[in-house]
């Protein structure tokens, strides 16, 4: 976190490189500044250098002399150029309170910065799994369940970062009526798992809710019907039905709470929430933004390895998109490398760099034993099943590839916004086996989950080719063309995800459209 020496002519003492204040992330590093969205705040050299120097010197009085000596060295200019900069920087912080840049009359300024203690830790999500209420007249489902919800806590215990309080530990909260915010702040997680039991003969329903733990609120309700002659088949797929449901009904819940948080209390965790929807959006226009979040986070925690899988995946987008850029394919390798060390045991973040190496080098065979590595850490996450579903397609083991897609949607709820991970899976699957209105289907499922992911069109494109349907084709390669003016046959050729004859296949599909709806666009 304290890392970079910028003493010249000044103390000498290092700096954090990166600082978030009042949703402004500044970093010295790059010498940028932006908002919490990642659009960049303009400063000129002069007012960027008076920046610099009263962070060097935080929380102390700086007197207009030694700012304008460090920033004009020597040259001679009025006060007013001083008062000009000191302007630029409270406007860039919001700062019209004068909380962050602090006047000292007649003497100075002083730049107020929090300290902090060692690295900023992540911190990330708790949730306690109630007992379920039977509803039933019979006792005797008091023990499915306890059994249902004992096999619920051990599969939640698999996501990764997650504490899960075991059932032991509030039992005695299982009163009938319980106050569940109270509940909450005295186990002192964030969110609650409660549930319900009823039979009706062989049947059995099992009704769930994720519940915030501040408001109360229903971040998710479900309800799983079966047959009660095999309750440990009925346990172990709600089990994984409902741990499925909650990872990414969480992740969006912890989007939010990040979006809300006061700015001034912004962890490495929180920078990485905010990335989020940054990067799942799969758009280019969005990477260089969740870029800027993900290097303030891995300025504040170096080791949090789900940002390293993140930031490897936005640098990938921007190299196959933005041009070939070397820089960006090392900078993604780079990250990828990181999150795949012998010490990571986060599934997100394993699939991810594996999905990215497998994409930058072809080595399809090492990116498979790393999402193997990751299902055997989660079995039920929705995010890894769709990248290996992805990795799966691409390398043409299309058994694996139905397999992992298929549960992927099963487990995940239909708002999760990676679903277009396992349908673009589908999609290249259908097409890869010449069923091509299969394929088409599942390329517009895609873009119904993603429409800015443009490759899903282009696979569109292809199906509808291949099975005759021009005038489908055309129409999606004008929407391609909407979304992305600068998209190219040949950049796309040089993606080179799939084997030669398939790459041709498809290049060949997009020739015989995209000149056409280029052309009716005119």
């Amino acid at each position: 976190m304290f890392s970079t020496d910028w003493s010249k002519g000044c103390m000498n003492v290092t700096v954090q490189t990166t600082f978030v204040i009042n949703e402004i992330i500044a970093d010295f590093g790059s010498e940028t500044l932006c908002s919490a969205d990642g659009k960049t705040i303009a400063l000129r050299p002069q007012t960027f250098a008076a920046l610099r120097y009263l962070v060097l010197n935080a929380n102390r009085l700086v007197t207009k002399d030694e700012i304008i000596e460090a920033v004009w060295r020597g040259t001679s200019v009025t006060d007013d150029s001083l008062v000009q900069c000191i302007h630029e920087i409270r406007r860039a912080f919001n700062d019209d309170q004068h909380n962050v840049l602090q006047t000292v009359t007649r003497r100075g300024y002083r730049f107020i910065l929090p300290e902090r203690h060692g690295p900023a830790q992540a911190s990330e999500p708790s949730i306690a799994v109630l007992p379920f209420t039977n509803m039933g007249d019979s006792s005797g489902h008091d023990e499915f369940a306890i059994g249902l919800v004992e096999e619920i806590i051990t599969n939640l215990s698999k996501i990764h970062g997650m504490l899960v309080i075991a059932y032991d530990t509030f039992e005695v909260h299982n009163n009938g009526t319980m106050d569940l915010r109270r509940v909450a702040a005295e186990l002192g997680v964030r969110y609650l798992l409660a549930g319900s039991v009823r039979r009706s003969g062989d049947h059995i329903r099992v009704n769930g809710q994720l519940i915030d733990g501040a408001s109360a609120a229903h971040i998710w309700a479900g309800k799983f019907d079966g047959d009660i002659n095999d309750i440990f088949d009925f346990q172990d797929r709600f089990a994984e039905y409902v741990t499925g449901v909650i990872e990414p009904s969480i992740r969006r819940a912890e989007i939010e709470r990040a979006r809300l948080k006061p700015p001034h209390n912004l962890s490495a965790y929180d920078l990485y929430l905010r990335a989020l929807p940054l990067v799942l959006s799969n758009s280019l226009s969005e990477t260089g933004k969740a870029l800027q979040l993900l290097n303030a986070s891995l300025q504040l925690d170096p080791e949090y390895m789900p940002a390293h899988g993140y930031a490897a995946w936005c640098h990938e987008q921007h190299y196959f998109r933005n041009g070939f850029d070397p820089a960006d394919k090392l900078a993604a390798l780079k990250h990828a490398t990181v999150a795949l060390g012998v010490h990571c045991e986060n599934p997100q973040a394993l699939s991810i760099a594996a999905f990215v190496r497998a994409n930058l080098t072809r080595n399809y065979d090492d990116a498979i034993e790393v999402l193997d590595r990751a299902l055997a850490l989660n079995c039920n996450s929705p995010l890894t099943l769709g990248f290996s579903s992805l990795v799966s397609a691409h390398s043409e083991r299309h058994e694996r590839a139905v397999e992992h897609a298929m549960k992927a949607l099963r487990l995940s709820p239909l708002n999760d916004p990676l679903n277009y991970h396992p349908y673009c899976a589908l999609a290249l699957t259908n097409l890869f086996a010449g069923r091509f209105k299969e394929a088409a289907n599942y390329a517009g499922m895609t873009i119904q989950a993603n429409p800015g992911f443009t490759v899903a069109y282009v696979y569109q494109v292809a199906s509808h080719v291949n099975s005759g349907n021009l005038q489908a084709a055309e129409a999606a390669a004008r929407r391609l063309l909407e979304i992305d003016p600068n998209f190219s046959i040949e950049a796309f050729a040089r993606m080179d995800l799939f084997r030669e004859p398939l790459m041709e296949g498809i290049t060949m599909a997009l020739g015989k459209t995209i000149l056409s709806a280029s052309k009716s666009d005119r």
